[in-house]
Formats: C-alpha cells, structure tokens, sequence
C-alpha cells in the first residue's frame, strides 16, 4: 500500500508529460493530412507501461531541400564558361606550359650541344682568348690606351674648378671641354688605326672605356654649370665640403655628409663617379649603409663564371657557325644564307642574353656593392616589351637616364619636335654602336649603324600595327634575327679583306 501511493503521483505526472509531448505530434501529423485514427492509435500507444522517445520532425523541411538539390545536382553539369585559353576566361596561371618551354629548349640546345662536340669535338683554348687581346706579351696598347685616359679626367677637374673660382669665363670652360671631349673621341680611334699591335678585341674594350668617359664627363660638365647657375641665382657662398667623405656612425647607422658645390671638385669625387656604374652625375649620390660580404661574393662567383661560360660558347658554338657561312656568302646561295642565320641565331642570342646577364645584373651590381653606390636600378623589365620603344627605354637605363637628362630634354626644352628629338637620340646611338665596331675592325661598312636606324620605322610599324602579346613578339624576333644578320655582314667583309686568299674554312672546318 505505501509503495503504491509513493509511485501513484509519479506515474500519474509521467502519463501527462507523455501527453503533453505527443500533442504536437498530434497536431503535426494532422496538420499533414494524417487521419485522427492514426493520431489516437499512436496516444494509446504512448498511453503504454513503457513510454517511446518522440521523433523530432523539425529539420525535415531542410532535408527535403537538400535531397533535392542533390538532385538537381545530379540532373545539371554544364555551366556557362569560357575556355581557360580564352582571352575572355581572365586566366593566366601558365606556370606548367613555361616549365615545359624551358625544358624543351634545354633538350634541344642539349642535342645541339652535343651534335657541336661529336662534329667539331673540344674548341675552347683559353690561351686562344689572351692572344685576342694581345698578339706581343710585350706590348700592351690597350691597357695603355685607358690609362692616358686620366689625362682627360684631370683637364675636367682643373676646368671645373677654374670656373669655380672664376679665373676662366663661361664661355673659355666651354671651349676647353670642347677640346677635351673631341679628343676622348679622336684620339683613341686614331691610335686603334694607326697601331698594328692592336687587336680587334682590345680595340673594342679601350673605345668602350672612352665611350663611358665621354658620356661621364660630358654629365660632369653639365651638373657643375647648373650647381653655378643655382649659386649665383640665390647669390649666397656656399661652404666648401670635402666630397665622398668617410662614414661615420650616427644612431648605428652609416651616415654620409652632404656635398654643396664647389666642396664636389675633388680628385677622390671625381674618380668615384668615374668608377661608379652611372653616366649621370650628382653632388650627393644615394649610398648604402655598408658592404653585404656575401652579396658581394656570390656576384663575383657569377662574373668569373659566365665570363668562362661565354667564352666557351662562343669558340664552341659560334666561331665554327660563323666559319661555315663564309661559302655561302661566296656563292649567294640564299637558302644556305637563311639556314646558317637561323642556325647563328640560337647561339648568338643565348650569349647575349648571358652577356646581358653578366654585365647589367653580375658586373655591376658587384661594382656598386663595393662603392656603396646605392641605385641598383640598371635595367627594368625589357623582357615584357610590347612596342620597340619601350625595350631602348628600359633594357639599358644608365644609358637611358644618361640620353632623357643631357639630350632629350635640352632639345625639347629649346623647341625641338619630339618626333625629332626620339630621331636625334636614335642617330646619336647609331653612331657609337658603328664606332665600337668599324674602328677595331678597321673597316667602315655602316651596318650597325643602319641598324640601329632602322629601328624608327620599326618602332612606328610595332605600335601602329601590333598590340599586346604580338607587340612582344615582334621585339623578340628583331632581337633573335636582327643581330645575326649584322654579325654576319661584318664577318663577311672582314674575311674578304683579311683571308680572301685562304681557304673557305678558315680553320678547315667543314660544314
């Protein structure tokens, strides 16, 4: 009796709670359109000893839509997109296709290679590459060629600072630069020609050197008359300085004092610009705070070995090319001349692209490194070019930055069209690439020279008529064909003035 009056409450409370929640089942079920039979039969079950857990219907609706979205899934597959080689699919991930061209072109240059050794076997002499410099250990021209170059750079300095003072008029420094700049570019030429001692090669490195010199201090020039032309317009004395000073520590970090005009025109001044890899002269170059070691090494690994390696190339490769073009040239067979262009194109633009390499990027960033010069910027990126005038502005920026600054905008400032002022720029740069060549060479053919001039009307055809990706193109071909044709032209005429009694070969070399 006790037990049954302790549990009576409690299965009473269990049936009204089973009550409670089977309603709105009750209710959903009808709400579903179940009949009320089937309502009470599941009450009375729920009425039951043993009570059931309620299933919960609330997430069906959202398994509903899910199950038909599957389906809907499974019905459609296509969906409106454009081919990822479309130009309208805005894709541009073309990583695998550039790995596979450069794999192609390492398999094929490998074949190459190898057909050159089996062929011609082992060219490289290293003792060959010092006689091209040099025919007498004796005797050495060129080197000293580029040291009476400093006779120029000290008739500069003592200009400058005549002026400075006022000891010489406007008009006297300019007629003595005159001089000084004319000899830098007749002297050397009149020695390469009258020298028989000089070779070619070094011909080309001491006319390179006076180039360079001639570009530098003509930039010289011109900075130190604007620094007199701003002294005098703000009609103040400025304190003299002493240029390029030594660094010392301000807060840890290198510091370097400021140059103010007339302090600039000092011997150490002077000669660090001269050794700087610029064109452009400044009062104050950018400088960076200290010499990285390992940077400095890993460029001199680069220059010792691309030096080796375009040495190589060219007695392995290129020589025995050029050698084999000689009977085809005599005999004007035109099918032999386009095959052995196109078989000089391949190696004659892998080297220039290492020389490329080497110079811009090796050479001179280890020269910059070494004197703290703090603008590395040498080149830009040439390789995206899509007209022929962007590839001149940016493959070779001293040379650029050295033509905007002392050229190009003078003329523009005086009136000059600007059609005629890119002309001007473009003869001046033809003339010093047929200097660099005809005058070692000792022969006069022009070829460089219209060359370079034939880039104007290259230039208007590209970017009137080409655009984009074929605007690139068509700047890689006159890269790949351009240069070929006038390496070729050039050994052509030096063999006939040279070794037109000797046979075709000129090493016995077959083709």
């Amino acid at each position: 009796m006790g037990d049954k009056y302790v549990r009576g409450p409690l299965t009473r409370k269990r049936r009204t709670t089973i009550s409670e929640t089977a309603s709105p089942v009750l209710n959903s079920k009808q709400a579903n359109g179940s009949k009320p039979g089937n309502a009470g039969e599941e009450s009375s079950v729920n009425n039951g000893s043993s009570p059931r857990k309620v299933r919960d219907t609330s997430s069906t609706p959202r398994r509903d839509k899910s199950y038909n979205d599957a389906i809907r899934e499974r019905l459609r597959c296509h969906t409106h997109q454009e081919s990822l080689l479309s130009s309208d699919s805005g894709y541009s991930n073309y990583r695998g296709i550039l790995n596979w061209c450069v794999v192609m072109l390492v398999l094929s240059n490998a074949r190459l290679f190898l057909e050159n050794l089996i062929k011609y076997g082992i060219l490289v002499d290293p003792i060959q590459v010092v006689s091209l410099f040099l025919k007498d250990p004796y005797s050495w021209p060129a080197a000293c060629l580029i040291i009476a170059s400093n006779v120029s750079i000290m008739a500069a300095l003592y200009t400058e600072r005549r002026l400075a003072v006022g000891t010489i008029s406007e008009g006297t420094g300019t007629f003595l630069y005159t001089i000084n700049l004319s000899a830098i570019l007749i002297f050397p030429p009149a020695t390469v020609l009258y020298l028989t001692s000089m070779t070619p090669v070094g011909g080309v490195f001491s006319l390179a050197v006076y180039t360079i010199l001639f570009l530098k201090l003509y930039s010289y020039k011109d900075v130190n008359k604007w620094s007199r032309e701003i002294r005098h317009a703000k009609a103040r004395t400025l304190s003299r300085s002493h240029s390029c000073p030594s660094v010392h520590k301000a807060n840890g970090v290198a510091a370097h004092a400021q140059v103010t005009y007339p302090g600039n025109l000092t011997h150490r001044d002077l000669y660090y610009f001269v050794f700087a890899p610029t064109l452009c002269y400044e009062l104050n170059f950018p400088r960076s705070p200290r010499i990285r070691v390992r940077f400095l090494l890993r460029r001199l690994f680069e220059m010792l070995f691309f030096i080796q390696l375009l040495v190589g190339l060219i007695q392995q490769w290129m020589v025995p090319t050029i050698q084999n073009s000689m009977k085809p040239f005599q005999d004007m067979d035109l099918s032999r001349i386009l095959e052995r262009l196109l078989k000089l194109a391949v190696p004659n633009h892998f080297i220039w692209l290492i020389f490329f390499y080497w110079f811009f990027h090796s050479s001179m960033n280890f020269v910059a490194e070494l004197l703290q010069f703090g603008d590395r910027e040498f080149y830009r990126d040439w390789w995206n070019s899509e007209s022929v005038t962007y590839f001149w502005s940016n493959w070779n920026i001293p040379v650029h930055k050295w033509c905007l600054r002392h050229f190009y905008k003078p003329m523009l400032s005086r009136g000059v069209n600007k059609l005629l002022a890119q002309t001007a720029v473009f003869l001046v740069s033809a003339f010093f690439h047929e200097y660099l060549v005809s005058v070692p060479l000792k022969m006069f053919r022009l070829w460089a020279f219209m060359g370079m001039m034939s880039q104007i009307p290259l230039a208007w055809f590209v970017g009137r008529f080409l655009r984009g990706n074929y605007g690139n193109a068509a700047v890689w071909i006159s890269l790949i064909i351009g240069q070929p044709v006038a390496v070729l032209m050039y050994v052509h005429d030096y063999y006939v003035l040279h070794y037109q009694g000797t046979p075709v070969g000129m090493a016995g070399l077959n083709s």
